[in-house]
């Protein structure tokens, strides 16, 4: 379910919500990447229907259009969609 990927880059608590089949999903994760960020993701797209559903509610409360990308950054911060700029400026 959800997924860690290890980076050098972990001041800030980063978790990804994304669709395998989002390209915009795959350029934030590999941006992330680049930026060697440590985060978990998951991709909402694979799982279960009853899972899907509960993962929905939470992007939702944070996220009401439900768009994806959406990166929750400390819990607090909320990008949505590829925007290099802003995680860099963030995350930097």
């Amino acid at each position: 379910m959800i997924k860690h990927v290890e980076g050098s880059n972990d001041r800030h608590l980063v978790f990804l919500y994304t669709l395998s089949t989002c390209v915009w999903c795959k350029k934030t994760k590999q941006f992330l990447l680049d930026m060697s960020v440590k985060y978990n993701y998951i991709d909402v797209d694979l799982l279960e229907s009853a899972q899907q559903d509960k993962i929905m509610s939470e992007i939702s409360a944070v996220n009401p259009k439900g768009g994806f990308p959406t990166i929750v950054i400390d819990k607090t911060k909320i990008i949505v969609g590829y925007q290099p700029e802003s995680i860099k400026e963030t995350l930097g």
